[in-house]
Order: structure tokens, then C-alpha cells, then sequence
């Protein structure tokens, strides 16, 4: 599996909300990449950049999120607004493939294909660090959870996001630690 970096930050109308010029643009951006491979998102504000993969997806398969956050609330602004906070949700709603989404879990059908997106979130502050609260969960607790799906499922695809939008040097190697251990987790 290959790495890609996609960064939303330069198209108007996709910082946390993406509105419906921003997600046309954004749906170009992500059109020119193939959906098996590791998509670097950037921060959390543009996790719902995993959405535009999701639907690009031809057969039943599992959402495997790791993240902080359900990720599935219903928009402040409205239904127009994709956003950061709702795009499980509009995944539920608009995806008829999508089988299963589970959270922070590794308990999936066996016949199910999985597409993994992970939110640095998730970890505790000792392994990454994100403009959001963040979970308690360890690096090798993490790792352990994608190597056992990785054995058990056949991954259409994954995306990685989190971090802050403006790191100390310290913060970046840390935060890429993380990214190379999971991407080589998902990759073995």
C-alpha cells in the first residue's frame, strides 16, 4: 500500500465544515488518488475528508474509525454542511454498502472488507498530540487492534489524521512516530 498526502487547506469552504463548493473541489482532489492506500488528512478539522473514499467504495464493507469522537453528530448548520464531526453520520445515511461501522474495535464479520480511518485523537497525549481532547489509548494498544484486523480482513484502504495545526518541532516527531508506526501496521 502506497502513501498519499491530501491537503484540503487551500480550497475554500473545508476548514472543519466543508460546504458544497468546497466538497466538490475536495471530491476532485481525492479522485486522482487510488482508495487502497494510507491518505495523510492532515488535522482532525479534515477527517471528513475520509467520507469522499467511502463512498468511491464498490462492495459491502466495515468502517473501522479509531477516534476520540463518534464522529456521527448531526450538523450545527444544518444538513448542507459536511463537517468533521458528522461525516460517520452522512456515511450511515448516504452509503448503502457501508455494512458496519464500528469504533475503537476490532470485532468485525470475517467476510466484511475494511476500510481503516484513524484520528491521532484516539491516543493519549504520550503518543501524539491534536487540536482535540484526546482518548487514553496506547500506540501498541493500537497497533495490536489493526494488526489483528490486518490478519482477519482485506483493507480496501485507510487514512490517518490528527495532530495540530501549528506543532512545536517536538510535537511533529512525535506525531510522525506515530503515523509511520501505524502506516507500517497497516501495511505488513
Amino acid at each position: 500500500m502506497k502513501k498519499y498526502v491530501l491537503d484540503l487547506s487551500a480550497i475554500e469552504g473545508t476548514y472543519c465544515y466543508c460546504s458544497p463548493s468546497g466538497a466538490e473541489a475536495a471530491r476532485a482532489a481525492v479522485a486522482d488518488l487510488p482508495l487502497e492506500g494510507i491518505h495523510f488528512i492532515g488535522t482532525g478539522d479534515y477527517h471528513y475528508a475520509s467520507y469522499f473514499f467511502l463512498e468511491r467504495i464498490s462492495e459491502p464493507f466495515a468502517l473501522v474509525l479509531f477516534d476520540n469522537h463518534p464522529d456521527d453528530q448531526e450538523g450545527a448548520f444544518g444538513d448542507g454542511l459536511l463537517s468533521c464531526g458528522g461525516w460517520v453520520a452522512w456515511a450511515r445515511r448516504d452509503l448503502p454498502l457501508l455494512s458496519l461501522d464500528v469504533r475503537n474495535s476490532a470485532d468485525i464479520p470475517a467476510e466484511l472488507p475494511v476500510y481503516l480511518s484513524i484520528d491521532l485523537d484516539v491516543l493519549s497525549t504520550e503518543f501524539a498530540r491534536t487540536d482535540w481532547d484526546q482518548g487514553d489509548m496506547t500506540l501498541n494498544g493500537l497497533l495490536d487492534m489493526l494488526g489483528l484486523i490486518r490478519r482477519h480482513h482485506r483493507i480496501l484502504g485507510a487514512d490517518i489524521c490528527g495532530g495540530l495545526a501549528n506543532p512545536a518541532t517536538c510535537i511533529l516527531d512525535l506525531n510522525r512516530r506515530a503515523e509511520e508506526a501505524i502506516a507500517a501496521a497497516i501495511i505488513r
